[in-house]
């Protein structure tokens, strides 16, 4: 579902009802269709240098990702992304974000682990993401997917347009939902990916990905 609208500062971009699919998507995709050559190393698709630790908001159960302890293909690469020193909030200080340069082969990957949630409670999972000019190759729509612990449940996929947002301020991408349970507990994957159009795209900006709760008292 492409979502178009106009955005007020503040926005979130809502997800659509999720795609429900029995085999997932394989956003790996096959190297050779990509338009950049893929090095042996993007198995890796994480950077190596040093990772923050995570922001952990312990009063509302939040968990901000940064984006070094994601896995962005080609974020290693100067030539195609940009890391720099997050100013905005005293809690980032010395906080790494990510500035999108000139890719075609658009891939952010994470991971959390479920036992750190509190069980019974619904949390969304949320890139936080804007956009700066010159921004273009979003034409296209990214895929973004959420994929919960142990093949319990079906994955939640869908398309988002992010040619619309609103440049120069971070809005929430929310990839899905889901909620944890005691006996349930693993590793949940989620990603935004789009590498079928073969566009080159700039002007994207990550802060990271956001766990928190749908519903805060």
């Amino acid at each position: 579902m492409f979502m178009k609208k106009m955005f007020n500062n503040g926005d979130r971009v809502k997800r659509a009802e999720p795609k429900l699919s029995d085999t997932p998507r394989n956003y790996e995709a096959n190297p050779k269709d990509a338009k950049v050559p893929i090095s042996p190393s993007t198995a890796q698709l994480r950077s190596d240098v040093l990772k923050p630790k995570n922001l952990v908001d312990e009063k509302n159960s939040n968990f901000m990702l940064y984006p070094r302890n994601l896995s962005i293909t080609w974020s290693d690469d100067p030539n195609y992304w940009t890391w720099f020193l997050n100013k905005e909030s005293p809690n980032e200080a010395g906080v790494e974000a990510v500035a999108l340069k000139n890719v075609c082969w658009l891939d952010i990957t994470g991971k959390f682990d479920t036992k750190n949630l509190t069980p019974g409670i619904t949390y969304e999972v949320v890139f936080k993401v804007k956009l700066e000019d010159p921004a273009y190759g979003w034409d296209t729509p990214v895929n973004i997917k959420l994929v919960l612990p142990n093949g319990n449940h079906k994955l939640q996929e869908q398309k988002v347009s992010l040619r619309e947002i609103p440049r120069y301020q971070w809005v929430d991408i929310i990839v899905g939902e889901f909620k944890p349970e005691k006996n349930s507990a693993g590793e949940i994957t989620f990603s935004m990916y789009e590498h079928e159009s073969g566009l080159w795209k700039k002007g994207l900006f990550l802060k990271g990905v956001d766990i928190c709760p749908k519903y805060i008292n």
